[in-house]
């Protein structure tokens, strides 16, 4: 006969055994994205990694054995998990008893602490989900269309202009036709709080993001929201958004609260900075920086999201000597073994690589080419190598700088540096901001005079990163320098008349004719030199638009 079967309870497991760990990491996460810091990878990688480990983790240094877990960020769970502690009494992110620990949930105010960079915090009532921190430009974008959503005679939407002005009266606001990512929006779109239509973009609350709002003004008191009073002038504790919302609606983080740089003569040096890439890697990449140690040329080793080689003034005598001010010079070069070079031509980095430098902000631009071993063992003949070069320098307006061997590249370099340091002194630099030209007379050829009004080197970098947030208008024109014989210019003259493939494909449907799609585009200008882009150009970006099958 059978044994009866014991039938019992079994102890539920947890369906995530870190949760206090999970949640602040995705706190973290969420507020990195919401400013547009490239951090939010960071922290996405390890929340990956740590929800597929199945065993509690009883503190952040125990962590450090998973992917993804750096030494600051265990530090960071370390300091979070000693405030849990001593504010809600866990001793855990997971009770030994094998559930979750009963965390107390409180307002958002008193769980922030302003020591730990944690400024998103859980919504009361609800884990997991969205709660915008005070002053943050996200939580004032909600109010200021819930504020418009109630007012009587409101057209229940708003601009970018708008917002900008209603949000951040205090600071200059950002010129309408601005490219700069706007992070605390991008990511209200991205939750689905707020919804974009027509063109100028008008800006609504969706039903998720007015019950929100919603919440947001109970939260803060009505008497916030005074829908019978004007936008500007809120009661209570109000007045303090704008400052903090215009850093996050504004342009870059730096360049929004930073005012202006301004170093005299004598109060900085011109140092050389040299790109990380140049350092590592197979070659004869160690051996420069030997180089330029023998010929005693001041340097530093940075990393430079375009170019090889800048050169920055550096302030002498700064208040932080761990962090001192420096703007860069309007000079860069980029370095290019042939080897290098033929590599770059194949794969396509040659052309990109010179559209961001002629974007990145600096108006003295070098390409420095190296011989390396004999021309018969590269991957393209000479003469397409003296082609490239030459366009290089004749087209797109490099200068252009052969060597014989990594040792006179290091003389070059070390040449320039000393006459740079010749050319600015005596004279006093300025910052300026990014997407702002420079002295005008300095720009219009070889002048004698340096320019003077300089980009912070944050500004320069942060400028050139190439894996940056970017708009549609953006991503069409790399999209467009994919098709053969579309240069830099002649892809921006075309986003300039097209700005979006949406309005492209529209311009088509509008032709009555297959002929009149075929030239839509050839008369378009472009270059310097105004020249048409032409039938054939014209014909091949239609094809590739209109064709609903393969392309032939």
């Amino acid at each position: 006969m059978a044994a009866p079967v014991r039938l019992g309870r079994k102890r539920p497991l947890p369906v995530c055994p870190n949760p206090l760990f999970v949640r602040w990491l995705t706190e973290w996460r969420d507020e990195a994205a919401s400013r547009g810091r490239r951090t939010q990878f960071v922290f996405q990688k390890a929340l990956r990694s740590l929800r597929r480990y199945p065993l509690p983790l009883r503190s952040g240094k125990e962590a450090k054995i998973l992917q993804h877990f750096g030494d600051g960020l265990c530090r960071m769970l370390d300091r979070r998990l000693q405030q849990h502690k001593a504010s809600a009494g866990d001793h855990a992110p997971y009770s030994p008893s094998g559930t979750k620990s009963p965390a107390r949930e409180r307002p958002p105010a008193e769980v922030q602490d302003s020591s730990i960079p944690v400024p998103t915090q859980l919504k009361v009532g609800g884990p997991g989900s969205y709660w915008p921190t005070r002053h943050s430009g996200a939580r004032a974008v909600l109010l200021q269309l819930y504020r418009e959503h109630l007012h009587p005679s409101g057209q229940g939407f708003l601009t970018k202009e708008e917002l900008l002005q209603r949000c951040a009266p205090k600071v200059p606001r950002v010129a309408s036709g601005s490219a700069r990512p706007w992070p605390a929006l991008r990511s209200l779109l991205h939750r689905n709080l707020v919804l974009r239509t027509h063109q100028p973009a008008r800006y609504s609350l969706t039903p998720q993001g007015l019950e929100l709002a919603q919440k947001l003004a109970d939260s803060e008191g009505l008497s916030l929201l005074n829908v019978g009073s004007g936008p500007e002038e809120p009661t209570g504790e109000e007045p303090e958004v704008p400052e903090a919302a215009s850093a996050e609606l504004g342009a870059s983080e730096g360049s929004a609260q930073q005012p202006p740089l301004k170093l005299g003569p004598g109060e900085y040096r011109v140092v050389l900075c040299v790109d990380v890439g140049e350092t590592k890697g197979a070659g004869h990449r160690p051996d420069l920086l030997r180089e330029l140690q023998r010929l005693h040329v001041t340097h530093m080793v940075r990393k430079l999201h375009v170019g090889d080689f800048v050169w920055v003034a550096q302030e002498t005598s700064p208040r932080d000597p761990a962090r001192p001010a420096e703007l860069v010079l309007d000079h860069i070069v980029e370095r290019k073994r042939l080897d290098d070079l033929c590599s770059s031509i194949i794969d396509g980095r040659f052309r990109e690589q010179k559209f961001r430098l002629k974007r990145c902000g600096l108006g003295r631009r070098v390409y420095l080419v190296e011989e390396h071993g004999s021309a018969r063992s590269l991957s393209l003949p000479e003469s397409t190598l003296l082609q490239a070069v030459t366009n290089t320098q004749v087209i797109d307006g490099f200068f252009v700088k052969r060597t014989a061997d990594i040792k006179e590249s290091a003389a070059y370099l070390a040449l320039l540096t000393r006459g740079l340091q010749r050319l600015y002194q005596g004279h006093t630099l300025r910052s300026r901001p990014w997407g702002t030209s420079g002295d005008p007379e300095s720009k219009a050829g070889p002048s004698p005079n340096p320019l003077c009004s300089l980009l912070t080197f944050s500004d320069f970098n942060a400028g050139a990163m190439k894996n940056k947030a970017q708009s549609v208008r953006d991503v069409f024109a790399r999209q467009l320098m994919q098709v053969r014989g579309v240069s830099g210019e002649k892809a921006a003259a075309l986003v300039a008349r097209y700005s979006s493939p949406a309005s492209l494909l529209a311009a088509y449907d509008a032709c009555a004719t297959p002929k009149e799609q075929e030239m839509l585009l050839s008369t378009i200008k472009c270059g310097p030199l105004q020249r048409n882009l032409g039938p054939v150009l014209s014909r091949t970006l239609s094809q590739l638009y209109c064709s609903c099958g393969p392309l032939t």
